[in-house]
């Protein structure tokens, strides 16, 4: 029975990519699934939300989608997703630079709904200030996430920086790293 499934830096591609949304759908063992690095693109990314492998799947716990170029639209589709997920707790979206403020607000929703999601890795984005500053109101309202990697966001600024630590200290027990 397959439970890990490491496909990391292998090439995959978006048509690769699109083939293995369709099969997470079905799919009733596998717990970790990690796809870093495999230039899935925006399609495939998106397939993985619209073909609902990230709705109807409910064994999946961790999912690595980093260094992928998934871009604004396949993260929104990821967020409308995982508002309907009631499994993945690890859910790594680093290194995919192509991620802005629309995805990063379309996230922050998805924080004040989704209630299983412990980890988020946002790191190495493009994620902007407005987009922290969701975030941080996200925060107030999510009772599971543990921690969140804001890491390398350039266009964060200081003030989005400042209210999410104010958030972190006032509200509740999470490792932020920003």
């Amino acid at each position: 029975m397959l439970t890990n499934l490491d496909l990391r830096s292998n090439g995959l591609g978006e048509s690769a990519g699109k083939a293995l949304a369709k099969t997470l759908c079905k799919n009733t063992t596998l717990t970790n699934l990690n796809l870093y690095n495999n230039q899935l693109g925006e399609s495939a990314g998106k397939a993985l939300a619209e073909a609902e492998a990230l709705c109807k799947n409910t064994t999946l716990t961790n999912l690595n989608l980093g260094n992928n170029q998934l871009g604004d639209s396949a993260e929104k589709a990821l967020a409308e997703a995982l508002c309907k997920n009631t499994t993945l707790t690890n859910l790594d979206l680093s290194n995919n630079y192509l991620l802005g403020d629309s995805a990063g607000k379309a996230l922050a929703e998805t924080l004040c709904k989704n209630t299983t999601l412990t980890n988020l890795d946002l790191s190495y984005n493009k994620l902007d200030e407005s987009a922290g500053k969701a975030l941080a109101e996200a925060l107030c309202k999510n009772t599971t996430l543990t921690k969140l990697d804001l890491r390398y966001n350039p266009n964060l600024g200081g003030l989005a920086r400042k209210a999410l630590a104010e958030i972190c200290v006032s509200y509740k027990n999470i490792i932020l790293l920003i």
